[in-house]
């Protein structure tokens, strides 16, 4: 292990370089050669005379040479006339500046303000526009016996599976994988999950992306985010793109000229030209989640850049029962609270809206001090949850 610098012998440095310094100020200013003075007048005419070879300008003064002298320096005031330089440059002298203390700190805070406006930049840049904005999952881990439900969904999608694992193969049989998917359906029954079994089924890699992600205070952000998100997915080829809250970045146009939908014109537009820019063949799936296709741009949705829609209903009663099954885990249910009896009662809720109400009923029981909840739970928990 290396010792650490004696704090002795840190103090002899420390003394050293204070002598060392204290002697070279103490030479320059006893013993260094001062230049000497010679009136403004004097350098004007030697200057005409032809007789000054090289001239120093300061703020402090001008410093300049006579010829003939053997170097000799001399000194003189600097008026600071504007067109002093090309007088000396028009009678052969050798000009020089020096800039003074104030130039040299005003050059100095110049460097500072353009760092830092080039620093604000960059990081802007870097997080609005970064290469990593969209993230590649290469195993969802999720498969489709996770999903609840959607069994002809489950179905249909058998043979894009095959499809996206082999795109070349079924583009020789004159087959193609359909550009997108659209699905539609309230919040919270699954069109994330679905998207991720899908993804996890075909063992593709999986490239989420959500309307928030292109939105951003700077103009022209969102169609480069577009064009970056799926320049990715050519890279990662065979994937499946999965945008989330679709009708939020896919709207219908309006021209009315204002900063956000001029904005939401480029970003439409920047995906209309995205999906027509790829080849089935390479192997890239669209799967776009939206709670209304009515809000959508209709060139946008039709069929050719989106060929399958899709309705994602609220889970049918054998679906129902298999949620509850599943979000009763571990909550100990009282005999009265059987799957059936829920199933029955959950009619018309979301996949999520049951998970919540089921978890709140455990709550309220556990408040209670019970250990398994009842009807009467449920039923609280289903006006909390409205």
């Amino acid at each position: 292990m290396r010792k650490a610098f004696p704090r002795k012998g840190r103090g002899v440095l420390f003394v050293v370089l204070v002598l060392a310094a204290a002697a070279y100020f103490a030479y320059d200013f006893f013993f260094s050669t001062k230049p000497e003075f010679k009136s403004y007048a004097e350098f004007y005419s030697l200057v005409a005379d032809g007789r000054v070879g090289e001239a120093v300008l300061s703020a402090d003064g001008i410093c300049f040479t006579v010829s003939g002298e053997d170097g000799a320096e001399y000194v003189t005031d600097n008026p600071a006339s504007p067109t002093l330089k090309e007088y000396l440059l028009l009678h052969g002298v050798e000009v020089t500046e020096e800039k003074d203390a104030a130039a040299i700190i005003s050059l100095v805070f110049d460097i500072v303000f353009y760092a830092f406006f080039f620093g604000v930049f960059l990081f802007a840049f870097r997080k609005f526009i970064s290469p990593n904005t969209f993230r590649v999952v290469r195993n969802t881990g999720v498969k489709f016996a996770d999903v609840v439900g959607m069994d002809g969904l489950k179905r249909d999608m058998a043979q894009v599976m095959e499809i996206l694992k082999d795109p070349a193969g079924y583009a020789a049989r004159g087959i193609r994988a359909p550009k997108g998917i659209l699905l539609e359906g309230a919040p919270g029954n699954g069109k994330t999950l679905f998207a991720r079994a899908l993804a996890g089924e075909a063992k593709v890699n999986f490239i989420p992306a959500k309307a928030t992600d292109f939105e951003s205070m700077f103009m022209a952000i969102g169609p480069m985010k577009v064009k970056l998100l799926f320049r990715k997915a050519r890279r990662r080829a065979p994937c499946i793109v999965f945008i989330d809250e679709f009708d939020g970045i896919g709207t219908r146009r309006n021209y009315s000229g204002s900063a956000i939908e001029t904005e939401n014109t480029r970003i439409v537009t920047a995906l209309l030209n995205e999906l027509d820019g790829f080849e089935p063949a390479r192997g890239i799936l669209v799967i776009a989640a939206t709670n209304s296709v009515k809000a959508l741009d209709e060139a946008l949705i039709r069929p050719g850049r989106f060929d399958a829609r899709v309705s994602v209903p609220y889970p049918d009663y054998e679906a129902r029962k298999q949620l509850v099954a599943m979000y009763s885990r571990g909550k100990n249910p009282s005999p009265e609270c059987s799957e059936e009896a829920l199933a029955k009662k959950f009619d018309g809720f979301s996949c999520v809206k049951i998970e919540s109400v089921l978890n709140r009923a455990a709550l309220l029981a556990s408040q209670e001090g019970r250990a398994s909840f009842t009807m009467g739970d449920i039923e609280a928990a289903c006006r909390q949850a409205g």
